[in-house]
């Protein structure tokens, strides 16, 4: 223990912390105990990478989740580094708590170019654990906690000083409730065996090309049913400049130019300003100044593109013939694996997985890991005739042939 840490209470007393030393005396804290629960407080309307408001973390207490030192990390009122908290997140032998997390990391990732390790969801641990799709916190509280959450502050401005005691209590409560919910949680994982799958299921969370999104790919994002290639080289080029303007000014790709508005440009190819004021989609801002230009720069670019520079549409999608049977008899199986598991049935496999098994493609995710073991040998054992479902009561029930 350094005399630092005298500095951070040990009660649940609301605290915040708005100094680089009081943030580093509770992350020696942490460091000391099996685990910390985290979350975030952002705004995103208005910018392309969301801006962090406020840090919430607690600790178990001595005899159990509760009662331990729970804080708000302000770093945006005063001169803050966050490197004790990156350096917290270094830190293996500490438990990194989030719930849905994939967002906070999103903001760890680009502040600190830093993942925290090891890492615990307990959105993901739920549905493993049989709470049903995407559980949501206010829900896991109320079952596991019994207790309840004020939501009134939820959509809140984050960014504005001073915080409302009902913002902090609002704030507090998504770290406090949490660490009850992650003892329960891991303890049920560790009783059926079934750490190992989140584990998993949180290896995509911690890899950077889950975040970075790079302007010669974006396209790849887009949602179109036509796959001629002189029309995807004009999607290209489109998405590859909104996606370039976005970020280096930091606004919100909305704020350039909408998806719809994307493909209405892509079909349409205009070539001056007047094409682009005959526009139904395009917003008025983009009909004039530098996105104007970039947009019939996009266009002209995408013209002009040799057939050998196509995008790479997945030609195996396109010609994708799915059988609608087996496509249906997947989907009781699914049901069927996901009542006899409790997990839930999106973690397993979801709509697009499915339709490409009864099409013939071997490379959907449920083929892989715990999803297998689930559900994939069995749906393939199903495409293959080798077993048939039939029904006992209420039940599914799979027989070999």
């Amino acid at each position: 223990m350094t005399g630092r840490q005298n500095q951070v209470p040990i009660g649940s007393a609301m605290k915040t912390l708005t100094t680089t030393q009081d943030l580093a005396a509770f992350c020696d804290l942490a460091k000391a105990a099996p685990y910390v629960t985290i979350d975030t407080e952002f705004l995103r309307e208005r910018t392309y990478y969301s801006k962090l408001c406020l840090i919430q973390m607690a600790l178990p207490g001595p005899k159990g989740p509760d009662g331990g030192p729970a804080v708000l990390v302000d770093p945006i009122a005063g001169e803050m580094s966050l490197d004790p908290l990156y350096d917290l997140f270094r830190h293996t032998p500490t438990m990194k708590v989030f719930h849905a997390a994939r967002q906070d990391l999103e903001i760890f990732f680009y502040e600190g170019d830093c993942f925290p390790t090891p890492l615990f969801d307990t959105q993901v641990a739920a549905m493993v654990c049989g709470f049903g799709d995407q559980v949501g916190y206010e829900t896991l509280v109320k079952k596991i906690c019994r207790a309840s959450v004020d939501k009134t502050s939820r959509f809140t401005d984050w960014s504005r000083r001073p915080l409302s005691d009902a913002q902090q209590k609002y704030a507090l409560a998504d770290v406090t409730h949490l660490r009850g919910i992650y003892e329960h949680l891991s303890a049920e994982l560790a009783k059926t065996g079934r750490t190992r799958w989140v584990a998993e299921e949180l290896e995509v969370l911690t890899t950077p090309d889950t975040y970075i999104v790079r302007p010669d790919e974006a396209w790849q994002r887009i949602k179109t049913r036509t796959s001629s290639g002189r029309f995807m080289a004009i999607v290209r080029e489109l998405a590859r400049f909104r996606e370039d303007y976005a970020q280096s000014r930091n606004i919100p790709r909305g704020r350039v130019y909408k998806d719809d508005a994307l493909l209405e440009l892509a079909s349409t190819k205009p070539g001056s300003a007047e094409d682009l004021n005959a526009s139904r989609l395009l917003l008025r801002e983009a009909r004039r100044g530098d996105i104007a230009e970039g947009i019939l720069k996009a266009v002209r670019d995408g013209l002009a593109a040799s057939a050998d520079s196509f995008p790479a549409v997945d030609a195996a999608k396109v010609a994708q013939q799915v059988n609608p049977a087996l496509a249906d008899l997947l989907r009781v199986l699914l049901k069927a694996k996901s009542e006899e598991t409790g997990v839930a049935q999106k973690l397993i496999a979801n709509a697009a997985d499915l339709d490409a098994l009864a099409s013939g493609a071997r490379d959907a995710p449920c083929l892989r890991g715990w999803r297998a073991e689930v559900f994939g040998t069995d749906a393939l054992r199903l495409c293959a005739g080798e077993i048939a479902l039939s029904a006992r009561g209420t039940d599914v029930i799979v027989v070999p042939l």
